[in-house]
């Protein structure tokens, strides 16, 4: 955005101010659950059509809830978060884990999950 500081107040120009479109809505999961293939991955879709995968060493984990995670701090549904990112830690490294809203469109869940994977390697 452009100021003009010789002008009281603060002044920007029109095309600073058009509307951008931006990705937004949950899109297509498939773009990330693609992305693991049942040789390296477990593949498990509960009674509640949520999708967990885990792989074959258990120490990452992905979890897709459409409808939101159950089991939030209150014991009921967690609507907030509909995607979970997990790695486990090891007895030298720190795990982490990351959770997303179920409005999260999923193609920013596919590049996270992209740079996941490209940083793994085997032990």
């Amino acid at each position: 955005m452009s100021l003009d500081a010789a002008q009281p107040g603060l002044a920007t120009r029109v095309t600073a101010l058009r509307l951008h479109s931006r990705n937004v809505g949950a899109g297509q999961p498939m773009q990330v659950i693609d992305q693991f293939p049942e040789a390296d991955f477990t593949h498990v879709v509960d009674d509640r059509a949520d999708v967990h995968i885990g792989s074959r060493d258990g120490r990452f984990y992905l979890g897709y809830f459409p409808n939101g995670r159950p089991g939030g701090l209150d014991g009921d549904w967690s609507t907030d978060e509909g995607w979970v990112i997990a790695v486990v830690d090891t007895a030298n490294v720190q795990g982490y884990r990351m959770s997303f809203g179920t409005e999260t469109p999923a193609e920013i869940i596919a590049a996270v999950v992209a740079r996941i994977r490209a940083t793994s390697r085997p032990l």
